[in-house]
């Protein structure tokens, strides 16, 4: 019982709570009934109502959904339908969000395929969930020669993986000897396995179909034998829709034959194209959303009546801002030119004319003085040069030869300062003031 103190929640939060509430308690659930106000707008999405005699219930079929019908949904049909039980919170609409639906006359065979599927379900058939080799080596296909679901399994592995080594098994994939000749191969394959262990996995598929055509695949024989078989399998029977007790029975259902290809084998394009795969999952992100919000924009459109009015605010909101920019950048224009006015002045005051004058003037004054000073300087230098010359001549050797005297050298070139340093018979070279002589010692006195 709710307290006085509790706090209350909002609109939203109560719609959270309630969508919340249906979809994890109701689940996912068939449901017969008249269809009555088929919508289909631009979004792709199709909206209608399912009634009978007391009640009537809003359903949605998104997009992704309405392209694999292939009938058409017109108001009166009997159907029925598999969904999830929802609730669209941005109008507390109480809605079934339809993943399927088929025509009611199909009513006997399906009580009679949830009858055994129960049964199934309770003895632990379907409780396979092995993992399947990721890419297999040679992978065994049960499947008809000549439909299409083997050229799209054959050119999906070719695209993506072609190294896998596939054999086709030719079975009957409708009618009575179908089930039977699945059984058959499923036995055949499993004792080949021993002696060839590179057989490690086996694919079930065929295309789509009615209830009646794919009823061979929810043989009760089928399923155990499929359940039994020491190899994995992976069923892919019929449309994304389409779902027997094969499915539940292998180890892997895929929603289509193409599919159960892709899941088998790694793409080897994708390895070097990593950033392609963040760009999937981020368009499945939007177009999640988008659905979302297309079922909300829908119902908008609907509410939404004329757009004069707004138009009008937005005009006059714009001769407004108009006005103000036009105002704002006519005042910025006039402050700007005052600046250039007064910077204009301070130039004219600074003029660089004069500036250029007066140091054409320091540089005439700096070069006369500099010609004056050049020749006392030189003088003065020539003054100087002559006195150290006169005083390196006193000092000189050559002006002491000038007054008659001689140096003597050997014949080494080495200056003789005694007697005693030559023998008789050994030439001398002397040097006089002027000129050299040549010779020779007739006798030395060493005292």
């Amino acid at each position: 019982m709710l307290r006085p103190e509790d706090a209350p929640l909002s609109v939203s939060e109560l719609n959270r709570h309630a969508r919340q509430a249906l979809e994890q308690d109701v689940g996912e659930v068939w449901v017969e009934g008249e269809l009555s106000g088929v919508s289909r707008p631009g979004s792709g999405h199709i909206y209608f109502t399912l009634k009978d005699d007391r009640a009537q219930l809003r359903c949605a079929l998104f997009r992704t959904r309405a392209r694999f019908m292939a009938a058409p949904m017109r108001d009166g049909d009997r159907v029925k339908v598999r969904g999830q039980v929802s609730l669209f919170e941005p109008r507390g609409d109480y809605q079934l969000i339809v993943e399927a639906v088929q025509a009611a006359g199909e009513g006997e065979l399906l009580a009679a395929f949830e009858r055994l599927k129960a049964r199934l379900a309770d003895e632990g058939v379907f409780a396979n969930a092995r993992a399947l080799p990721y890419p297999p080596r040679h992978l065994l296909v049960l499947s008809s020669p000549t439909g299409a679901a083997i050229r799209d399994v054959l050119a999906v592995l070719a695209a993506r993986w072609p190294l896998v080594q596939v054999t086709l098994i030719p079975v009957p994939v409708q009618g009575r000897e179908a089930a039977p000749a699945l059984i058959s191969a499923l036995g055949l394959l499993n004792r080949q396995q021993a002696l060839d262990p590179a057989h490690d996995a086996i694919l079930i598929t065929r295309g789509g179909g009615s209830l009646e055509d794919l009823w061979a695949f929810n043989n009760e024989h089928l399923a155990r034998a499929i359940f039994h078989s020491p190899l994995p399998v992976i069923s892919a029977v019929g449309h994304e829709v389409d779902v027997t007790l094969a499915d539940f029975a292998a180890d892997l259902r895929a929603p289509t034959p193409s599919a159960a290809a892709e899941q088998l084998v790694p793409d080897r394009r994708e390895r070097l194209h990593r950033l392609e795969r963040l760009a999937e999952r981020l368009s499945r992100a939007l177009r999640a959303r988008l659905e979302t919000e297309a079922q909300r924009l829908d119902h908008l459109r609907a509410r939404l009546r004329h757009p004069g009015e707004v138009l009008a605010a937005r005009r006059r909101q714009l001769t407004e801002l108009e006005g103000r920019l036009r105002r704002a950048m006519g005042a910025r224009l006039a402050g700007e030119r005052r600046h250039e006015q007064h910077l204009r002045q301070r130039l004219a005051l600074r003029s660089p004319g004069w500036l250029v004058e007066q140091a054409d003037q320091r540089l005439t004054r700096a070069r006369g003085r500099l010609h004056q000073a050049m020749p006392r300087e030189l003088a003065h230098h020539h003054e100087r040069l002559g006195g150290l010359v006169r005083e390196l001549q006193a000092v000189s050797p050559l002006a002491v030869l000038g007054r008659g005297y001689a140096i003597l050298e050997d014949e080494q070139g080495q200056v003789v300062r005694r007697a005693s340093d030559v023998a008789p018979g050994q030439a001398l070279e002397a040097r006089l003031g002027e000129g050299r002589l040549v010779l020779r010692v007739r006798d030395s006195n060493g005292e």
